[in-house]
């Protein structure tokens, strides 16, 4: 079914990850040891090279000897706006040599440090063959002075073609994704706040100050300009491709289909006219009044563009939706989601929404079902159905404390099959190993809010790497 969907709704392209790489080791050894720099810069061609196969921009600031040529790299690494800058200590260094590249570049570090093989040949090697494989010992060095200078410590140890530690430095490379993303998202902020929700309020000053996001705030009547100047033929088009889509269950009424699918591409055009990577909205309108139809027509266009890679939630949820970029960024799908119901039978949590849905987390071909009315909200329309993918899963949301600060908040589950509410809902039972209700007590003491993100996959250790170079605070449940 997803494949079948990823040809039909074209995905968003955005600015491709920067990652600046620079190796050094310490060049009073090159003319003691002559055999020492071809080797490690042979090392450092195959690093190259790993990195430039991962799908970002790789600044490359070349191979360091001493502190002159590191403070030359971070002035390059620096003027390459990078989203993270990885270091590889291919022997011994001096942390004059690192220190440098970490405060002028102000961008998140990693150490890695490979050495040639798995062990040394004790037999034969003397001491230039060891100072290939002493990269680690400069790692205790650089972690104290990073600390006294302030700075977060990150590093990888292992060796070169070590597919395990490749795997630890794939997981700051997701996370610099996550960062690069978030540094240049436009967040789409369309209507007012849930009447009574207190947990939803964001002060919106957080986000370009925490992330470098920018908030777009936006009217019903900016979407509604747009809606008026869709064509028939265009609604037609769009009902043509989500019939391609979602199976249409018998409850859905040809009118309020026809309205949603008005809607979604106007919501297109606005999606495209102010450039945004994610979309939060709400309106609760009056006595079926335009804006009040608007807002119930949402669901379909908000589930294709969600689909396509710019996430949208109900509600005015902005940090639902900031959290659903995350797991989408990350490959992980995000649907929105909230708890539904507890079975102590069976010891699940019941999870889902009405409104919009990832279909890249259905377990089979969604469903459009006709609701005569949103429970809790006016209106009435279309709504998007089906049960989760069965597998591992993780949560995600955004939690705001006292003190303003945000954090990442996630939990690792499993979804089982089993009974499913047939409501409209994105609907999931997800057993996380423990009493229910003891898992509802502590995920809600996290200050995690109403909704998050229902994303695929174990992906805690990703999201707590996403949160460390973002410099918030993480929490897992």
């Amino acid at each position: 079914m997803v494949a079948d969907v990823a040809g039909l709704l074209p995905m968003k392209t955005r600015r491709k990850t920067r990652i600046g790489l620079v190796a050094g080791g310490l060049g009073a050894y090159w003319p003691q040891f002559p055999q020492l720099l071809p080797q490690l810069q042979e090392s450092t061609a195959y690093v190259v090279q790993r990195f430039e196969s991962m799908n970002g921009e790789v600044t490359d600031a070349g191979f360091v000897s001493d502190a002159q040529e590191a403070a030359a790299a971070a002035e390059k690494l620096r003027a390459a706006d990078c989203d993270l800058i990885v270091m590889f200590i291919t022997t011994y260094l001096t942390s004059s040599m690192v220190l440098p590249i970490a405060q002028r570049a102000k961008t998140p570090v990693l150490v890695i440090d490979l050495q040639p093989t798995t062990a040394m040949d004790h037999a034969v090697f003397g001491t230039g063959e060891w100072l290939a494989y002493c990269g680690q010992c400069s790692i205790p060095e650089i972690g104290n002075v990073f600390r006294r200078a302030g700075i977060p410590f990150r590093s990888v140890s292992g060796w070169l073609k070590q597919e395990s530690a490749w795997g630890r430095i794939g997981r700051w490379i997701r996370a610099a994704d996550i960062r690069a993303t978030l540094r240049h998202a436009r967040h789409g902020l369309m209507g007012h706040l849930y009447p009574g929700m207190l947990d939803v309020s964001t002060d919106l000053t957080l986000l370009p100050v925490t992330f470098g996001s920018h908030v777009e705030v936006l009217e019903f009547d900016d979407l509604r300009q747009r809606v008026e100047g869709v064509s028939d033929a265009e609604t037609q088009e769009r009902m043509a491709l989500a019939r391609a889509v979602f199976t249409l269950d018998d409850s859905v009424v040809e009118e309020d289909f026809a309205w949603g699918a008005r809607v979604s591409v106007g919501l297109d055009r606005l999606v495209d006219d102010f450039d945004l990577d994610s979309l939060a909205y709400y309106h609760r309108g009056v006595d079926g009044e335009q804006h009040e139809r608007l807002g119930a027509g949402m669901i379909l266009g908000a589930s294709l563009l969600t689909a396509r890679g710019i996430p949208a939630s109900g509600e005015y949820e902005l940090r639902t939706s900031v959290a659903q970029l995350v797991t989408q960024v990350a490959g992980a799908g995000g649907s929105f989601c909230e708890i539904q119901a507890l079975d102590f039978d069976d010891m699940v949590v019941e999870m889902g929404h009405d409104g919009p849905a990832h279909l890249a987390v259905s377990s089979r071909d969604p469903l459009l079902r006709g609701l005569g009315v949103y429970h809790g909200k006016r209106g009435w329309g279309v709504s998007v159905e089906f049960d989760v993918r069965h597998g591992p899963v993780t949560l995600l949301g955004l939690g705001q404390d006292r003190d303003g600060s945000l954090s990442f908040i996630a939990s690792e589950g499993t979804v089982v099959p089993g009974p499913l509410l047939a409501i409209g809902n994105t609907t999931s039972r997800v057993d996380f190993g423990r009493d229910p209700g003891e898992w509802v007590d502590e995920w809600s003491a996290t200050g995690i809010g109403h909704h998050w993100s229902l994303s695929l996959g174990h992906r805690a250790a990703d999201y707590r790497a996403a949160a460390d170079l973002l410099g918030v605070d993480f929490r897992k449940v």
